[in-house]
């Protein structure tokens, strides 16, 4: 069927609808992975955009259940300039436009999606909508799509209730009581739960939780209005700060909570994790024209002295020149624009990083972070 993307800006492009035939707006931005488009329209830092993929063919490889990043997808919409309907490859289950379909997600295909990206990148982050509507209602969309906003985002994405993965029966330790996802993870071995870590879920991507467990650790998932207190209550090694979606400044309970538990408690923080830690000590956020979205970002470990490839899907990235140099060091920054990617804090055992090192794109270039994480919860003597 006929369906058109429609811009604030007044732009019309116009191409097939796929998936839940609708309409839909959202803050429509660009993705520049040739690969991993299930896990980026179920990526809940997704959440109110409509993704546009910059690589012409979409859905080449189908859909399956083991490398969705949540449960649903979370994307507002999803634009392709070419969908796949016939994917080859022995894991899939379904095709993309099934899969959406599946789950009320509207989609289009058939657009110029090179133009768009070129459109985005020369004016930046645009609100649109699309939908099968008549281009004679176009003023009466405008106006809808021009007040469109982004609220509350975390709140929408986060766990609703605490979510313990790998914790083992305490009258048999070798029998472990796990989701079946973790022995997944895990290829049947059961963690040896040496650390206790408590991931806060701000809109997290499951690979968080993976990696944690396949280097030991017992995880407890929390809700993202979990409280400082509540947090040291489990008695964490570590606390891991997820990502998740929308301006950090919006989060101002959660960054007033990790400034009560800073110093107290080994933390790592990632994506948007990292941006609240740095308001939390008083440095600043802004939002970027664009946006970083992809698997294929270049970011310079600046201690190592060694690039690497990275995943990142942000739009909002820490001021450089806020970073009080006394306390916060940067550690890490992205060869495209110079933005902060990294910052190591000098006073706590606190680190966090822009990026996603559980996403792979290297595939495991940066997964020594999470290594870098456990070593800092060994050297304070297993947490409180």
């Amino acid at each position: 069927m006929k369906a058109f993307l429609l811009l604030e800006d007044g732009s019309i492009f116009e191409g097939q609808g796929f998936g839940k035939l609708d309409k839909t707006i959202g803050e429509v931005v660009f993705n520049t992975g040739m690969t991993g488009y299930q896990e980026v329209v179920t990526d809940p830092s997704y959440y109110g955009q409509i993704v546009t993929m910059t690589y012409p063919l979409i859905g080449n490889y189908g859909v399956n259940e083991e490398d969705l990043e949540s449960k649903t997808p979370k994307v507002r919409g999803f634009i392709v300039r070419e969908l796949c309907d016939s994917p080859s490859n022995w894991r899939s289950q379904e095709t993309i436009h099934e899969y959406l379909k599946k789950h009320g997600i509207f989609g289009i295909q058939g657009i110029d999606t090179r133009a768009l990206t070129k459109k985005l990148r020369d004016k930046g982050t645009m609100r649109g909508m699309i939908g099968t509507f008549p281009l004679s209602r176009m003023e009466d969309e405008l106006t809808k799509i021009r007040s469109y906003r982004i609220i509350d985002a975390v709140n929408h994405v986060t766990t609703k209730e605490m979510i313990h993965w790998g914790k083992r029966d305490q009258e048999d330790p070798e029998k472990g009581a796990f989701h079946a996802r973790d022995f997944e993870a895990l290829n049947g071995k059961t963690p040896s739960s040496a650390y206790k870590v408590v991931l806060m879920d701000f809109g997290l991507k499951e690979n968080i939780v993976k990696s944690l467990l396949t280097r030991g650790c017992e995880v407890v998932q929390v809700p993202s209005s979990t409280t400082y207190q509540e947090v040291l209550d489990f008695k964490p090694h570590g606390v891991m700060l997820s990502n998740g979606p929308g301006d950090p400044k919006d989060c101002t309970s959660i960054i007033q909570n990790l400034q009560n538990l800073y110093g107290k408690v080994p933390i790592f923080g990632i994506c948007l994790g990292h941006q609240l830690l740095a308001l939390a000590n008083g440095a600043d956020t802004e939002k970027l024209k664009f946006g970083h979205r992809g698997c294929n970002h270049p970011v310079k470990d600046l201690k190592k002295g060694l690039t690497y490839i990275t995943s990142q899907n942000h739009g909002y990235a820490i001021i450089k020149e806020t970073l009080d140099d006394r306390r916060m060091e940067l550690s890490h920054i992205s060869m495209n624009d110079g933005t902060v990617e990294g910052v190591i804090y000098k006073d706590a055992p606190v680190f966090s990083v822009q990026f996603h090192p559980e996403a792979s794109p290297g595939p495991h270039d940066t997964s020594y972070l999470f290594d870098d994480f456990i070593s800092m919860m060994e050297k304070n003597n297993h947490g409180v």
